[in-house]
């Protein structure tokens, strides 16, 4: 399962990105979609809008907690609040620090930080 969370908000999107994150159900800042089988398709699109979301492999645990707090069973699509102590910087240029982008295992942190 992929968890795809957008950070950035419309202002100043080209239309093609924003056209992206429309099919991706992905349409306010702070929403988040559960793709649990990715088709080649959607794994582009991600790859699209990479420098406009956070995204990457969830847990069964944090899942279950995000379906527990947000949503109901089946459902895939998530609104999610700002996560607590904010965001460490959305992205650092040459340092790979920052939330957008491939979170190598602090997805779950930040979807817990954002519940």
């Amino acid at each position: 399962m992929i968890c795809i969370i957008r950070i950035a908000g419309q202002v100043g999107l080209n239309q093609d990105i924003k056209e992206t994150l429309y099919r991706l159900r992905i349409r306010r800042k702070y929403a988040c979609v559960v793709l649990d089988k990715p088709t080649k398709e959607q794994l582009g699109m991600v790859k699209k809008v990479q420098d406009f979301v956070a995204y990457r492999e969830i847990s069964k645990e944090t899942f279950e907690k995000l379906v527990k707090a947000r949503g109901k069973k089946g459902k895939e699509f998530f609104r999610l609040h700002p996560p607590r102590k904010g965001i460490d910087s959305k992205k650092h240029f040459g340092v790979q620090k920052g939330v957008l982008g491939n979170n190598k295992g602090k997805i779950n942190e930040l979807v817990e930080r954002m519940l």
